[in-house]
């Protein structure tokens, strides 16, 4: 059960704007923009930071998805594991790479380069500094530099995101636990 209840409705007017856009991109409306709201500042900053970081730049938005399962599983964010398993296989990732993302090292279904930006995104997840100077050597052999902070920034992004729904305890949505259930109950999640 999440430890803080949703907005009254003067902050949800507030928010209105925001919950609709939030709403309209993810397909149903995310308990964490719901708890945002809140604070509408935060939810204003932070929504553009969401946008900008996960849904413009160079690196496939998949490839970020896939950072986010990573980073949030490393994590224990269960609420942001089933978001990004989700989102990623909204934007056609087969269930059965999602599953296998822990296994990226050995599993066919990944090349080189999203081996290179997993072992980041894992190793990032960790702790800050477990990222050596040849992780970063192996990115700068598929990335540019300017794909680079893009992925670094999807790492921090969700790093604020596993906290804030963690600590929170975040009630998941029906569409990202029922994913979550289906790759649970076919073993591979």
């Amino acid at each position: 059960m999440t430890r803080i209840a949703a907005p009254g409705d003067e902050l949800l007017s507030q928010c209105a704007p925001l919950l609709a856009q939030a709403e309209n991109t993810m397909g149903y409306r995310p308990n964490d923009v719901l708890s945002l709201c809140h604070w509408p500042e935060l939810l204003q900053s932070l929504g553009g930071l969401v946008q900008t970081v996960l849904q413009t730049g160079e690196v496939d938005p998949t490839l970020k998805r896939l950072i986010g399962i990573i980073s949030s599983r490393t994590q224990g964010c269960t609420y942001c594991t089933a978001h990004s398993s989700y989102g990623a296989n909204q934007l056609g990732v087969e269930a059965d790479k999602i599953a296998a993302v822990f296994e990226f090292e050995t599993s066919p279904l990944f090349s080189d380069a999203e081996r290179v930006v997993l072992r980041v995104a894992w190793h990032g997840a960790l702790q800050p500094n477990a990222v050596s100077d040849a992780d970063f050597a192996a990115l700068k052999e598929h990335f540019s530099e300017r794909e680079i902070i893009e992925i670094v920034a999807v790492l921090s992004l969700y790093g604020f995101l596993n906290r804030w729904n963690d600590t929170l305890k975040t009630e998941l949505e029906a569409p990202p636990a029922a994913f979550a259930t289906s790759l649970a109950d076919t073993g591979q999640g």
